[in-house]
Order: C-alpha cells, then sequence, then structure tokens
C-alpha cells in the first residue's frame, strides 16, 4: 500500500503540472475560434517540434511498439527507419506550403483546407470532417485504452477508470487553452518522454550486462530476436520496408499533427521545427526498441502470461525506485494525452466548424463542441478494442488514405473538383479497409501507401480521361 502511494504521489503531481500548465496558456488566448484552433497562427517553432513529436508517437511507442519489438526483436528497428524517413519527406514537401497556402485561404481546419472554397466544397468538408471524427475520434481512444493499461498494470484498477481519468485531464486544459493549451502540455510532456525513456533504458541495460550481453541472450532464447531480417514475410524485407516508409509520410492525412504546421509562426521555420522533431523521434523510438529488447530478457514469460504492451512498466517496477516508477507512469501518460488532446480538438473543429459551420464563429460552442467529443471518445474507450497497436495503426492507415493525397493536391494548388475529391477520399479509405481486413495483407506491406497509392490513382485518370472536368 505505501509503495503504491509513492507512485501515485509522484504521478499525481506530473498531472497537476500537466493541468497547471495547460490552464495558464489560458492567460495568453484571445477568445477567438481562431487562436482556440490555431493558436492565432503564432507558436514557436521548438514548441512546434517537441509537440508534434509527442503528438504522433503516442502510445504506439509506449505499448505498441515495445510490445511489437518484445514479441518480434530487432526487425521491428525497420518499421522506425522508414517511419523516420517518410515522415521527414511529408515535412519536407509538403508541410512549409501547408503553412503557407492554409493562410492564403484563411483555412483554420484541415476540412476546410480541402475544401478551399471550391466548387462543391461543401461536400468535401462534410466528408472529410466526417472521416475526422470517426477515425481521429477511435485513434483517441486507444490513447485513453492505453494509459488505462499503464494505471491497471501500476494500480490493478480496472480499465474505465484509466479512461475516465485520462480524458477528465485532456478536457480541462484543453477546454482552457484550446490548441494553445495542447501544444504547451504536448512540450513539456516530450520532455518527461524523453527522459523517462533514456532512464529506463540505460537502467535496463546495465542490468542486462551492457549490449553485448544483451544481444547473446537474446540469441539464446531466439536467434531470430536478434536477425534483422523479419520473419514471416513472404515477399521479403523490400515490400516491407516500403510500407512502413508510406507510414510515415501518412503523417498527410492525420489532421492533429497537420494543425502544428498550420498554428506555427512562420513557414520559414518549418525546416528547423521538422528538424528537432524528427531528432526527438528517433531518440524516443530507438529508446523503445532497446527497452523492448531488454524486456524480452528480464521477463522472458510476459509473452505467455502477461501483456507485452505493458513491458515498460512491468520493466520499471522490477528495476527503478518508485519515485522513478511514477516517472515511467507519468512518461507513458504523457505520450497518451498528448496525442488524444490533439486529436479531441481536431474533432471538435470538425464537429463545429465544419459539419456545423452555423456554430463557427461561437467561441462558446467551440468549446462545448470539445466537451462532447471528450465524451463520445471516452465512450469509445470504454466498450471499444484493448489492442493499442491495432486499434492506432488501423486509424492511421485510415485517415492517411482517405485525406492525405487529396491534401497533396490542394498543397501544391493542382486542379481538382469535388466529385473526384471525394471519390478520391472513398477509395482510399476502402482500399486500406480491404488490404487490410479483407485481403490481410498489412504483414507484407502496411495498407497506408496501397491506400494513399489507389486515391492517387483516381485522381490520375480522372484527370487523363476527363481533364477539363476534373478541374471544374
Amino acid at each position: 500500500m505505501v509503495d503504491q502511494l509513492i507512485i501515485a504521489g509522484t504521478f499525481i503531481l506530473f498531472l497537476l503540472l500537466f493541468i497547471i500548465v495547460g490552464v495558464y496558456s489560458s492567460t495568453h488566448k484571445q477568445n477567438t475560434t481562431t487562436d482556440y484552433l490555431l493558436a492565432s497562427r503564432n507558436v514557436n517553432p521548438w514548441l512546434t517540434a517537441l509537440s508534434a513529436m509527442s503528438t504522433g508517437q503516442s502510445a504506439l511507442l509506449f505499448t505498441g511498439q515495445i510490445g511489437f519489438t518484445y514479441t518480434v526483436g530487432i526487425s521491428s528497428i525497420w518499421l522506425v527507419i522508414g517511419w523516420a524517413i517518410g515522415d521527414y519527406i511529408a515535412w519536407w514537401l509538403v508541410f512549409k506550403r501547408l503553412r503557407e497556402v492554409s493562410e492564403a485561404t484563411n483555412s483554420e481546419t484541415v476540412s476546410a483546407f480541402l475544401g478551399q472554397e471550391k466548387s462543391g466544397s461543401r461536400w468535401i468538408i462534410i466528408l472529410s470532417a466526417l472521416i475526422t471524427l470517426a477515425f481521429v475520434g477511435s485513434y483517441a481512444a486507444a490513447q485513453l485504452v492505453a494509459g488505462s493499461k499503464a494505471l491497471f498494470a501500476v494500480f490493478g484498477w480496472d480499465y474505465y477508470w484509466g479512461i475516465i481519468v485520462g480524458a477528465v485531464v485532456v478536457a480541462v486544459y484543453c477546454f482552457s487553452g484550446g490548441i494553445r493549451a495542447s501544444i504547451w502540455t504536448d512540450a513539456i510532456q516530450s520532455i518527461i518522454m524523453i527522459g523517462s525513456l533514456l532512464l529506463l533504458l540505460f537502467v535496463a541495460l546495465n542490468y542486462c550486462g551492457g549490449i553485448g550481453e544483451l544481444w547473446t541472450k537474446l540469441s539464446n532464447i531466439d536467434p531470430s530476436l536478434v536477425s534483422f531480417k523479419p520473419s514471416n514475410i513472404p515477399l521479403g524485407i523490400i515490400p516491407f520496408f516500403i510500407g512502413w516508409v508510406g507510414a510515415g509520410f501518412g503523417v498527410v492525412g492525420q489532421p492533429h499533427i497537420l494543425i502544428r504546421a498550420m498554428a506555427i509562426n512562420s513557414a520559414k521555420k518549418i525546416g528547423f521545427a521538422r528538424n528537432i522533431k524528427v531528432i526527438a523521434a528517433l531518440i524516443t523510438s530507438f529508446s523503445a526498441t532497446g527497452i523492448g529488447l531488454a524486456a524480452r530478457v528480464i521477463m522472458p514469460s510476459l509473452g505467455t502470461s502477461g501483456d507485452p504492451e505493458l513491458a515498460l512498466l512491468y520493466l520499471s517496477i522490477e528495476l527503478l525506485p518508485l519515485v522513478l516508477v511514477g516517472l515511467m507512469l507519468a512518461g507513458l501518460f504523457s505520450a497518451t494525452i498528448s496525442t488524444a488532446d490533439s486529436q479531441i480538438l481536431s474533432c471538435s473543429a470538425a464537429l463545429t466548424q465544419d459539419i456545423f459551420p452555423q456554430a463557427s464563429n461561437s467561441y462558446r460552442w467551440v468549446k462545448l463542441g470539445t466537451l462532447t467529443v471528450t465524451m463520445i471518445v471516452m465512450a469509445i474507450a470504454l466498450s471499444g478494442e484493448k489492442n493499442v497497436f491495432f486499434l492506432i495503426t488501423f486509424s492511421w492507415s485510415a485517415l492517411a488514405s482517405g485525406l492525405g493525397p487529396l491534401l497533396v493536391l490542394r498543397v501544391w494548388q493542382l486542379p481538382v473538383n469535388s466529385l473526384v475529391a471525394i471519390a478520391m477520399m472513398i477509395v482510399g479509405i476502402s482500399t486500406a479497409l480491404i488490404w487490410n481486413l479483407v485481403f490481410k495483407l498489412s504483414g507484407i506491406m502496411y495498407e497506408v501507401l496501397p491506400g494513399m497509392v489507389a486515391s492517387t490513382l483516381v485522381y490520375l485518370i480522372a484527370r487523363f480521361f476527363t481533364p477539363q472536368k476534373v478541374t471544374q
């Protein structure tokens, strides 16, 4: 009981820190929807970078990536490298133009940017907003599920308590300061994420006797754990790797991350933010991979008698003083709510700005929309799938395939009419879902790339056969 109180005390201190930072951010707010949704397009590039990192990595890193590495071994590194390459390309080719064009077109949401006041844009806006609500909402629910798993591992709480705690924390500071509160708290949370992962990595490697000894012990457990070639992949590593590069590029379809590029204080600072973000993300990703490998050696029975997605917390309890276990719990919780808050705000914007535009200029209705979306996401989390890795990767692929290709066209101001745009979104999502659920080919190549290629082909075919209609 005393042990749990010490862990809980440390954890609660960090939660209070997040809430204080979020509420304090409200002292810098303006009571306008632009400020609530975009922080008046005046966000420091350091904050943009750290916020994008913590928002993009989320529970997938602390639970999914570590659990995946625990299961398959060092070959999971290709997921990290491929994703980082694709993400870098997206920031390099798309995000600067996104900042410039979104301001020029006065677009305050991703759906509005996809419409851009073109002929028939209302249907584009509505469909993209519905896609955002469906898949960003389920993505946010996955974050709350991950947070609940963390509290279950440490305190033995039922899952629903963790979900409720996470939803309340997110609602308090988002309701207070909007996207500014989200970005400020994300920056604090990213520092906690980096520090906690590096701490546990060094302790775990030391416990195993160093990298060389860890490698030897992994090989003794199963030689495939130290093989860089993924096992059970029929077409080999190249399609597998290219698929994860496509997954990283799929950031162009994630409204909760795109909005950070739209909010930075200058398009010229996107490159600086990109570099900081990529470096920070690689540090956390490689640390998580190392922790997953060390957990396989230190706790070999977790795969058969436990949950590999909880390896980080079980390892923390095994190796760290109680106060630092509270830090690790805060790090994991930081990863979950840093993404959930951004996604809830994106869904709120889709609801109040895009689907019900009559509420778009009402600051009060926008905040009410945030509260409503929080309740919906919490309900999804309470009743949904408990596999965090599946929930997140599935939602990411649907958003990337449905919104990504059209967003790239809009960024580069290429002509596309409403009918073709809608067909692109529908075909992209349908392809990703069929690839994953019907043909079950995601083990060969992650479904983002097939989905985005199919969506792009719709545009190319329409432009080739009916060039005039595509531009009308």
